[in-house]
């Protein structure tokens, strides 16, 4: 339904990159429920690759594609050769331009490239030099308010090869405050060719069809939806082609859930770490629980493995 360079993708409803979030174990279980749409993994540095520093974000398999790897950075021939170093394993290859995070934007990485057109642009065509697969950019809307510079900047992504683009509507300086601004979009396909995809606030069906319709984008990257509902890229894309709304799910398929993604964790980190890796997790999945702050502040505080399954056991059995 979308091409991106040579890639054919069947769904217009996407994963977007969330760093710390989107590793190997949510996007399994995504994919459990979504067959087509394209997965993306968290942000990877650059420097860090270089340095052989990948750790969990490199991991992946194959049940995952269509995949895209997202890098960052700031240095055009080291972004080269990262990407290179992805190609093998990577469906698309994402540049980073859109984190807003203050350590990320100091480095000149990220959304400061939005300051820095003219890098960016030498960015996008050196990664796209290097490797033979498509290459796509993600964005803001500018890096403050009053300097909104997304239009130019699209047409300048494209012009240096972009396949595709992903432009979150807020500007960096918003960071993730206020509301994403869908309509600023709506005008884009004006004078861009590849496919866009709008970003930010897409939380349920009916935030996806707003944001179709006010940005008149070509498909959506969701990001924090799905957190705690792993379903939701394949709910959105269902009801788009089919009109079909989901039935409610209950709370005891998202304690399910939440115990095969903290299981996954723990698979991929280790006990230690994958317990305290997924408490960012806990507070989406119990989300109007009766006694939800009771049982939140339990399973964040619990170290030991034996006595977060008993928590679980008993939430699953006052669901009952």
């Amino acid at each position: 339904m979308i091409q991106i360079g040579s890639v054919n993708l069947k769904s217009i409803v996407m994963l977007a990159p969330m760093a710390g979030i989107t590793d190997i174990v949510l996007r399994r279980l995504i994919r459990k429920f979504s067959k087509n749409c394209l997965l993306t993994t968290e942000m990877i540095s650059s420097e860090a690759l270089m340095q052989k520093k990948g750790g969990e974000i490199l991991e992946f398999d194959e049940t995952e594609y269509p995949l895209a790897f997202q890098i960052s950075g700031h240095k055009p021939f080291m972004m080269a050769k990262a990407a290179k170093m992805l190609e093998d394993r990577a469906s698309i290859i994402d540049i980073n331009m859109g984190c807003p995070v203050n350590k990320v934007v100091k480095g000149g990485d990220g959304s400061a490239l939005m300051k820095t057109p003219e890098l960016a642009s030498d960015i996008v065509k050196a990664v796209k030099d290097a490797v033979n697969i498509p290459v796509t950019v993600k964005f803001r809307l500018g890096y403050t308010a009053e300097t909104k510079n997304f239009k130019e900047y699209a047409l300048k992504m494209q012009e240096a090869g972009a396949d595709a683009m992903t432009i979150h509507c807020r500007t960096r300086s918003q960071m993730y405050s206020g509301n994403a601004d869908w309509s600023e979009l709506r005008d884009i396909k004006d004078i861009i060719d590849v496919p866009v995809f709008a970003n930010g606030d897409i939380v349920d069906i009916d935030t996806a069809k707003q944001c179709l319709e006010l940005s008149k984008a070509d498909g959506l990257a969701v990001a924090r939806g799905v957190l705690g509902n792993p379903e939701l890229l394949f709910d959105i894309e269902n009801y788009l082609l089919n009109n079909v709304r989901p039935p409610v799910v209950s709370m005891k398929t998202k304690i399910s859930l939440m115990r095969e993604h903290l299981e996954g964790e723990i698979s991929l980190r280790g006990m230690k770490n994958g317990i305290q890796f997924f408490r960012k997790f806990y507070p989406y999945y119990i989300k109007g629980l009766t006694g939800a702050s009771k049982y939140r502040f339990a399973l964040v505080t619990e170290e030991k493995y034996e006595n977060i399954i008993s928590i679980i056991e008993e939430i699953e059995a006052s669901c009952d």
